[in-house]
């Protein structure tokens, strides 16, 4: 007879799960808005929540569903389908560089992963757009990667702050 063994959770795991499950489910169903100014925001915040609730390692693999889903409900265009394993390397730049900054400021760690995720994300997009696209719509699309990118980070960052001061975790 085979022996069975019990997996056993203390609390503190249970609240991790619960967390990460109620995180994830926000980053899944915020693309499904198809609102730029408002998903954008919203899943780095997702981002930032996670690194100071969960850790850097769970809120590496939060990052990567959103821009997936955002591709798959036409939150994206079609034409930034290549641009996928781009934004979820930023997204993992700003979580790592966020988790490294915050220890000294978390105002710091906001506006320094931003400006990490922007400036990554605005060079390897204008590199492989242009490989990719004529010039007129290159232009076009590459600022999209760009500009919107760090407003996003930083605002998310804010809505962060917010609901982590709530909750007294920062």
């Amino acid at each position: 007879m085979a022996k069975a063994k019990t997996l056993t959770l203390n609390n503190s795991q249970v609240k991790t799960m619960v967390q990460f499950a109620a995180l994830l489910g926000i980053a899944t169903v915020l693309p499904l808005f198809h609102q730029q100014w408002l998903t954008g925001p919203m899943v780095n915040a997702v981002l930032y929540v996670a690194v100071v609730l969960l850790g850097t390692q769970n809120a590496i693999v939060l990052g990567l569903l959103p821009s997936t889903i955002a591709l798959a409900v036409g939150l994206l265009p079609p034409i930034l389908a290549p641009m996928i394993p781009f934004i979820i390397i930023s997204n993992t730049i700003m979580v790592v560089s966020f988790a490294a900054l915050k220890e000294k400021n978390y105002w710091l760690g906001i506006i320094g992963s931003s400006i990490v995720k922007f400036v990554f994300l605005w060079s390897t997009s204008y590199i492989v757009v242009n490989l990719l696209l004529k010039k007129e719509l290159a232009n076009t699309v590459s600022a999209m990667m760009a500009w919107p990118q760090l407003f996003t980070a930083i605002v998310g960052g804010i809505i962060a702050y917010v609901f982590l001061k709530s909750i007294k975790k920062i």
